[in-house]
């Protein structure tokens, strides 16, 4: 390590804070208490759930799109720092092919917490019986050092949640 490094630090060194954005309003839900084991058991990753009360979804990060699902209920996406994201929009909704979403983005596309991604008719999921939670997981883990992220609450779309810090 150089003098530099010793006096103000090495790059190399430093954690990286994220912000995490609501991608809509709702109710926020411990990812341990949703009806799914992939999401409740963290097998994907560790995240959020929001029980929606708004239809508009917007990006968790400033990032870019990474994957599109065909049924248009899930996508990937990664922040400009690196942290992958897997978001998901409700329980067995890969059932309903996509009908009840609108996908307004694009594979490729830079994000940020402004831009619309998606909308869902909530009627349209509740009619079909599937549950509305909308989960945001951190999907590479192995980076992340601590997640600070509320786990309870009514949230606003849009607005800040929490922090994911990756390792340094």
């Amino acid at each position: 390590m150089g003098l530099f490094d010793k006096l103000f630090g090495s790059k190399e060194n430093k954690t990286v804070e994220v912000e995490i954005y609501a991608p809509l309003s709702g109710e926020i839900v411990n990812i341990e208490d949703v009806p799914d084991v992939v999401f409740s058991e963290k097998i994907v990753g560790d995240g959020i759930a929001i029980r929606p009360t708004g239809n508009k979804i917007v990006a968790p990060v400033d990032g870019v799109i990474g994957k599109i699902f065909e049924t248009n209920h899930a996508f990937s996406m990664e922040s400009k720092e690196g942290v992958e994201l897997f978001v998901h929009f409700g329980i067995d909704t890969v059932e309903l092919k996509g009908g009840p979403f609108e996908t307004t983005v694009t594979v490729g596309q830079k994000v940020d917490e402004h831009t619309v991604l998606s909308t869902v008719d909530l009627e349209a999921l509740k009619e079909a019986g599937k549950d509305t939670a909308m989960m945001v997981l951190f999907t590479n883990m192995d980076k992340v050092e601590s997640i600070s992220i509320a786990t309870e609450g009514a949230v606003e779309g849009k607005s800040e949640i929490g922090k994911v810090t990756l390792k340094a």
